[in-house]
């Protein structure tokens, strides 16, 4: 069958991933097709303002940039839908969607953090927004009950960080936080999340985290 899209994506992009996540639950197909960001041809830079994956592009090689609007265009044009019909819980989705991507950015606050004392504050943060999303928390299985949505879709990437973290034994981020952890374990087990990453993507995260050579690094490497 003919791709009906094409991702242009990165193998450890998160968002590239929430956009994989959301065409497979659609059932759309879609080809992949990854970039060196690091060396951003210029047919990329032609399509992609911002620079960033992802890029999805369309019939008629027509492209939409950024992952929240990707999601949205998909959610507008296919179904079954992610979104929540009532307008006032939409809202709210869409404002933990928005959280998710804050929580991306403590992540790569954690990872760069240059000593051991900024690495403790930076987790202590990221903690802190672990805690508010208990708190969000229901019944489960996903982040609205029983109905697969959006924020699922944001958080699977999110929660495969923690997978290298938790090999760092003073990183347990998830204790005594029953609930994510049994949102974090229903998102491994979905075969949309589990799909939108590559085969090898947690050596390739390993390796991307020890080559920035900060203190979570360093705590990586004497676990080696």
């Amino acid at each position: 069958m003919q791709p009906a899209y094409t991702l242009v994506s990165h193998p450890l992009c998160p968002y590239v991933q929430r956009a994989a996540i959301v065409l497979a639950e659609k059932a759309l197909v879609f080809e992949r097709r990854d970039i060196d960001l690091a060396r951003k041809p210029d047919w990329f830079m032609r399509i992609s303002p911002l620079g960033k994956t992802p890029v999805l592009l369309v019939a008629g090689g027509q492209a939409i940039f950024e992952s929240a609007v990707i999601c949205e265009y998909l959610e507008d044009c296919h179904g079954p839908a992610l979104h929540p019909a009532d307008a006032l819980t939409r809202a709210r989705h869409r404002g933990w969607m928005e959280f998710g991507s804050a929580t991306l950015n403590g992540i790569a606050a954690f990872y760069n953090a240059p000593d051991a004392a900024a690495l403790a504050q930076r987790a202590a943060e990221l903690r802190g927004r672990l805690e508010q999303l208990e708190a969000a928390l229901g019944a489960g299985p996903w982040f609205a009950g029983r109905q697969f949505g959006m924020v699922d879709a944001v958080f699977g990437p999110v929660f495969r960080y923690f997978e290298l973290f938790d090999t760092v034994d003073e990183f347990d981020f998830c204790a005594a936080l029953p609930r994510l952890q049994a949102w974090r374990a229903a998102l491994a087990r979905r075969a949309s999340v589990r799909m939108a990453a590559p085969a090898d993507y947690a050596e390739r995260l390993r390796d991307f985290v020890l080559a920035r050579g900060a203190a979570l690094a360093v705590r990586l490497q004497s676990r080696v």
